[in-house]
């Protein structure tokens, strides 16, 4: 086994272990006044209303009830706040995106959510989660420029990847890659899950661990 080789299994064991622990709902907040105090690193998924975003936190954390799923769009609307293993801050954003909600919570949403990226100084990075089989749509994109723009880490996570073929998954990841390659606060690399068969679930939880270790927590 290479360095290379070694030091992903380190991290994959690493985010086993890491996830393997404690997931507990602590807070939720409905706006900015009663966000709770910066602990430790964090770090935050975000993601059009039904990408399934909620699934995909049931799946990295293996509990099936942790974050709440529904077949309603636009049901998440605040910031849920999860400790994981006493070592990390998961929290679980509003969905964005949904024609249906009234306009005026829309605008709300986008506010806390606007607010929130702004004001947290141990935010490590914002999971932008994206329909594999739909990719980038306008609406995101306005979400990624508002991420470069006050200078939070993000990376691309497509979810529902067991809805590809081979072929239809190579041609997505290259061209979101693409599209991101000269955005300042975007990370690199692109990461295809699904929650039906836990595929990229392991590399998923190995990044956050190198996340913490780079933070020195």
């Amino acid at each position: 086994m290479n360095d290379i080789e070694t030091e992903k299994a380190g991290l994959e064991e690493a985010g086993r272990l890491l996830f393997a622990g404690s997931a507990d709902f602590f807070a939720a907040a409905p706006s900015l006044g009663v966000l709770p105090p910066m602990d430790g690193v964090e770090i935050a998924f975000a993601g059009r209303s039904n990408v399934g975003k909620s699934s995909l936190i049931n799946a990295l954390t293996g509990r099936n009830t942790l974050a709440r799923t529904s077949h309603t769009p636009g049901r998440t609307q605040q910031l849920n706040f999860f400790k994981i293993a006493e070592r990390l801050t998961l929290v679980d954003m509003p969905g964005y995106g949904y024609a249906a909600v009234e306009k005026a919570k829309v605008e709300a949403w986008t506010q806390l959510i606007h607010a929130y990226l702004k004001g947290r100084a141990n935010l490590a990075r914002v999971f932008m989660l994206i329909d594999s089989r739909h990719g980038l749509k306008s609406i995101d994109t306005d979400v990624l420029d508002g991420l470069d723009k006050a200078a939070v880490s993000y990376q691309i996570v497509l979810t529902k990847g067991d809805a590809l073929k081979k072929n239809e998954i190579e041609a997505r990841i290259a061209g979101i890659q693409a599209a991101i390659a000269k955005r300042p606060a975007a990370f690199p690399e692109v990461l295809l899950t699904s929650s039906r068969d836990d595929r990229g679930v392991v590399e998923l939880r190995a990044g956050v661990a190198r996340l913490l270790a780079e933070r020195g927590a």
